[in-house]
Order: C-alpha cells, then sequence, then structure tokens
C-alpha cells in the first residue's frame, strides 16, 4: 500500500492546473496537434521518473519528494521557456511598431502600414494580424488591439493595450499617429532595456540559490562517503521518512519562493 503513494502523488500533480501563462502563449504561438499530443506523456514520464527514483533511494517519502521535485523542475523551465518567448515576441512587436513609424512618417496609411506586418516576426505578425484586417476593412482597430491582447503574454498585452490607446487617440482628436506611435516605441524598448539589466544582475542571487538548494543533497552524498549512511536513516522508520518529507517540502518552498522574488522586479 504505502508503494502505491508516490504513484497516487504523481497523478494528483498531474492533474493540477497549469500556468495561466502557458495558456496566454499558446494564444500567440499555438502548438501544434502532434506537440500537443506530445506534452501529457512527458509531464506524465518527468513525474513518474522522479517518483520512481524518490521510491527507490528513499521509499515511499523519497517518491513523493521526488514526485513533487520533477514537477517543480518541470514548471520552472515551463516558466523559462515562456518567459523567453514573451520577451521575444515583444521585441519583434518593438520591430514592427518601429517599421510602422518609419512608413507612417514616409506618407503611408495606415492601413498599408498595419498591412506590412507580414514581413514582422512571425509572433509580432500574428499579434498584429487582427489589427491589419480591421484596418483594411475600415473597422475599429483599437478595439481590434484589445481583443488579441487578451490573449498574450502581460508584456506584450500590455505594449497592445498602449497602442490601441495611441490609435485611439489619433482617430478621436487628430493627434498624429506616428509622433504617438513613436513615444509608445521609445517606451517599449526602454521597458525591455530594463528588464534585461535586471535579469542580468540577478543572475547572481538565482546562482545563489541554486547552490543552497543543492547544499542538502550534497550534505547526504557527504554523509554516505563518511559512512554514516544517511539514506538508510530517512528510508528507514518513520521518523526518517518524517523528516524526508519535512526536509524536501521546505526545500522546495524555498526554491518556489526565491524564484517569486526574483521574478518581481522583471515582470514590472
Amino acid at each position: 500500500m504505502s508503494a502505491a503513494v508516490p504513484v497516487l502523488l504523481a497523478a494528483a500533480l498531474l492533474c493540477a492546473p497549469g500556468s495561466s501563462a502557458s495558456r496566454r502563449l499558446r494564444v500567440l504561438a499555438p502548438l501544434s496537434p502532434r506537440h500537443a499530443l506530445a506534452v501529457p506523456p512527458l509531464r506524465l514520464l518527468v513525474v513518474l521518473g522522479g517518483a520512481a527514483l524518490g521510491l527507490v533511494l528513499g521509499g515511499p517519502a523519497g517518491g513523493i519528494a521526488g514526485a513533487a521535485a520533477a514537477e517543480v523542475a518541470r514548471r520552472r523551465r515551463s516558466r523559462a521557456r515562456e518567459g523567453a518567448a514573451a520577451t521575444a515576441a515583444a521585441g519583434e512587436l518593438a520591430d514592427a511598431v518601429s517599421r510602422i513609424v518609419e512608413e507612417l512618417r514616409s506618407g503611408s496609411h495606415p492601413a498599408a502600414a498595419l498591412g506590412g506586418a507580414r514581413s514582422d516576426g512571425p509572433l509580432a505578425a500574428q499579434a498584429l494580424a487582427p489589427a491589419a484586417a480591421a484596418a483594411r476593412l475600415g473597422d475599429d482597430v483599437p478595439a481590434a488591439l484589445d481583443r488579441c491582447a487578451a490573449g498574450c503574454s502581460d508584456l506584450v498585452a500590455t505594449e497592445l493595450r498602449r497602442l490601441a490607446g495611441a490609435w485611439s487617440l489619433a482617430d478621436r482628436h487628430g493627434a498624429p499617429l506616428a509622433d504617438l506611435l513613436s513615444g509608445t516605441l521609445a517606451d517599449l524598448r526602454w521597458r525591455l532595456a530594463f528588464a534585461a539589466r535586471v535579469r542580468a544582475r540577478l543572475a547572481g542571487p538565482r546562482a545563489t540559490a541554486g547552490v543552497l538548494t543543492a547544499l542538502p543533497l550534497l550534505g547526504l552524498g557527504l554523509g554516505h562517503l563518511l559512512g554514516a549512511d544517511p539514506l538508510r536513516v530517512l528510508r528507514d522508520g518513520l521518523l526518517g521518512q518524517a523528516l524526508l518529507l519535512v526536509g524536501s517540502g521546505l526545500l522546495l518552498a524555498g526554491l518556489l519562493w526565491s524564484d517569486r522574488i526574483a521574478a518581481g522586479p522583471v515582470t514590472r
């Protein structure tokens, strides 16, 4: 019965809701059907593999800890990929706005400038496609930008709403659209540069958090080299299992909390 506990926990982890950011990014860059079908088995293998390794090394409590650690590692890697994709999409959007501003200053019609989004990066082109279609049909461009922002990552959604505001201001009051978009572009590039500087400065604290997370594992290895056999202490007996569960839980909680602290300045 006790051996089934890690398997049940792994199944519970697989049923846990995923990140909302991943759903927003899938609107910008939808997965192919083959990739979408391949994701759940991969997640299953990761979690069950961690549970199996933990079960072998630390018994039932080790299986639970292994499943939780594998899921935390998978989610951290997923968040890192999502952050990189959001930054890339924002960079493509900045290049697209820069192109639009140049075309407007050269005398192009706003609909024609938006229609050139097909020559931009794939993420920016997909984000601006509804607005380009609305401009071509004489529809409400700011509303189209707002609708697209609802399905994008936070960074891209914020900038699309700024574009919608600038476009709406130009439509209502006749302000030069190129000047308004130029100010929005300058703000977007500043935000991207600021986020890059913050990430660079947080590289050291992130590395320190990783080292601190690995210290207990190094301690177990050192104890084994000294002949203390700490794994047997944790594997055998109710006290050892309880200590393994509490220790691994605190370790993973500290890792997640440090990630949350480090992510705060970048997202702002």
